[in-house]
């Protein structure tokens, strides 16, 4: 790619947007697979969860949520309204029969009453934050107490390999994560790192793999 189309594909991440919009939602769907079996794994999703996601892309792993049991309901936020149309789209049911809902909203304004949430989880999108406080201070809010947050992220020493991360992304270690969290008054459980299979980025095969940090309110 060049300078100009990396750029453009940063942007699309951050907030994907028309017919290329589509085309990197499905990127991300097809990228995110081991990612949301391990994010899912580690929040242990049971009967009468109430789970929001931040940033569900075009919605495709909330059937994986919802098919655990019956009465779990889920609600999902995401920055780009193209995302948010698809994920109704592909939840259609689930939206008729009320158990899912989908907002168009930031990270650090989250549309709910204090306490609504008993697991809150995202993955690939804590690049992206602008103020890290105010999004952690948000979820706090919505969190029930000894409520659990999932993070998701690729670790800084496998972002660097992607040549579009100059572009708006902030990267970070395991280490750094967990800072984070622990500066805004969670209590961090856990920190889990699993390998998925190699990527081919430039040319050069990259042991890829996921990180995940467990915390609670």
């Amino acid at each position: 790619m060049s300078e100009a189309e990396l750029k453009e594909f940063a942007k699309q991440l951050r907030k994907p947007e028309g017919e290329f919009g589509l085309q990197v939602g499905e990127r991300m769907r097809k990228g995110n697979v081991h990612m949301y079996a391990v994010a899912l794994e580690a929040l242990h999703i049971s009967a009468g969860d109430n789970i929001l996601e931040i940033g569900m892309g075009n919605g495709f792993f909330v059937k994986d949520i919802l098919d655990v049991h019956p009465s779990i309901a889920y609600s999902g936020c995401d920055y780009s309204e193209l995302m948010v149309e698809e994920s109704v789209k592909l939840n259609s049911n689930f939206v008729t029969s009320n158990r899912a809902h989908f907002f168009n909203t930031t990270a650090d304004k989250l549309p709910f009453k204090n306490e609504s949430f008993n697991k809150i989880f995202t993955i690939n999108t804590l690049y992206f934050w602008d103020d890290y406080t105010a999004v952690l201070n948000e979820i706090k809010r919505v969190l029930k107490p000894g409520g659990k947050l999932v993070i998701a992220i690729r670790p800084k020493s496998l972002m660097q390999y992607y040549p579009f991360v100059k572009y708006g992304f902030k990267m970070f270690s395991p280490e750094e994560v967990t800072a984070l969290l622990i500066e805004n008054n969670f209590f961090v459980k856990n920190t889990i790192e699993k390998q998925e299979p190699e990527q081919d980025i430039n040319g050069e095969k990259v042991k890829m793999s996921t990180l995940i940090i467990v915390a609670e309110k």
